[in-house]
């Protein structure tokens, strides 16, 4: 296992976030640390599908946002990313007008991209014909472009990256954006996911292989993560996007360093299209493979900020798996139960709260949680936030096609 000397902290310098939760980081923590329920309710575009709960953010003006000439041009997904990562450099402190922009990166995650345009030029190549499709179609579904934005935004002329291991996409994310830095490619990387999947085929597609959950009549106590009662998870859009620098160059200006992201590893399970291993074996992998990485023993770890999806599945397999590298020692939450799942920017939003969590020293609960499966024996974080001495953590992603991906987070 690498020692500490070997290990390479990269600093949580900024941190934006865009969610159900809540529209920027201090609303979308609140909420997340309060959790009184699922931030879903049912979606209009949705209205006619019998799957219409999500978590969406209907208070969100991208006009506003981002500029009235750039948001008819760009898909949700991009507005999101444009949104959260202009709050995640505001809060770093680093001037973009100033910076070095062929030494910063840019590395976001996303499982779909520009769906949501791609559903409604469909339809209008469907009613109107070809002539009418749109000629931004394009660079609007194109999965690199939220990333290409976000460069434009910030002067960022360093490699420009968007990865796209389904649920797992913004954990790989940041863990490629870490290593970037690491191989000393770059000096700032500005990195997360964004997800903008709430439209009726992608919903219809999830309902069809029954991944959702049945409670579309109470969207409030729909996603229940480890609880007995759970039936499958509610799908969410939104972003998350942190700001990172070599733990060296954040000490040097004088910068707040949220957490550091010390570990990472991934794996693939190579079993089933859709299922996780149930024994968690490959996944296993990933997260030796971030605590070697961190050079943390697992006896180290007191937090897991959980994958938790809320279906049977997923969550039992997860259990296994902390069970069997961390025991049942680490407080876990899964903060799916408010925000949902986002898909490709669920592990960038979880490593935000991992982050605040390692920074505030406080662990959200998990929401709906009113009876905890038997089989789940964990100490999963209920209620209320736990106040706890949190100097390492993980968060795990996992996603269609066997894609694990683990962060390891230490205390700055």
């Amino acid at each position: 296992m690498a020692g500490a000397a070997a290990r390479f902290d990269a600093a949580v310098t900024g941190i934006g976030m865009v969610t159900a939760a809540g529209i920027g980081t201090r609303e979308a923590w609140e909420t997340i640390v309060a959790a009184e329920g699922t931030a879903a309710s049912r979606v209009p575009a949705l209205a006619s599908l019998p799957a219409s709960a999500g978590c969406w953010i209907p208070g969100y003006d991208a006009d506003e946002a981002i500029g009235r000439r750039k948001a008819w041009r760009y898909d949700r997904s991009s507005h999101f990313a444009l949104t959260a990562a202009a709050e995640a450099v505001g809060d770093s402190g680093l001037d973009p007008g100033a910076w070095d922009g062929t030494r910063v990166a840019v590395v976001l995650g996303s499982g779909i991209g520009g769906a949501a345009s791609w559903e409604k030029q469909h339809n209008v190549l469907l009613k109107d014909g070809p002539l009418s499709v749109s000629p931004l179609l394009i660079p609007m579904l194109a999965v690199n472009m939220s990333a290409g934005y976000v460069a434009m935004q910030h002067g960022a002329h360093g490699p420009n990256l968007v990865t796209a291991t389904a649920c797992a996409s913004g954990t790989t994310a940041v863990g490629t954006a870490r290593e970037l830095l690491r191989q000393g490619v770059c000096d700032v990387v500005i990195t997360g996911g964004t997800e903008a999947c709430l439209i009726p085929s992608i919903v219809s597609g999830f309902a069809q292989m029954g991944a959702l959950t049945g409670r579309q009549d109470d969207p409030r106590t729909a996603s229940r993560p480890f609880d007995a009662d759970r039936d499958g998870f509610v799908p969410a859009e939104g972003a998350a996007v942190l700001v990172l620098e070599r733990a060296a160059d954040a000490r040097a200006r004088g910068a707040h360093v949220y957490a550091h992201v010390s570990g990472y590893g991934a794996s693939a399970d190579a079993y089933h299209a859709t299922a996780p291993d149930p024994e968690g074996t490959s996944a296993e992998l990933a997260l030796r493979a971030a605590l070697d990485d961190a050079g943390l023993s697992p006896d180290t770890v007191q937090h897991v900020n959980a994958h938790g999806t809320s279906t049977p599945l997923n969550d039992a397999a997860e259990t296994r798996l902390i069970r069997r590298v961390l025991g049942d020692r680490p407080a876990v939450t899964s903060v799916k139960g408010v925000v949902g799942h986002s898909l490709g920017a669920a592990g960038a939003i979880e490593a935000a709260v991992t982050a605040l969590t390692l920074d505030r020293q406080l662990i959200p609960p998990t929401a709906n949680l009113d009876r905890q499966d038997p089989r789940i024996e964990l100490d999963v974080v209920a209620e209320k936030a736990r106040a706890a001495d949190v100097e390492a953590a993980v968060s795990n992603s996992f996603g269609f096609g066997g894609q694990n991906a683990v962060l390891a987070l230490t205390r700055a």
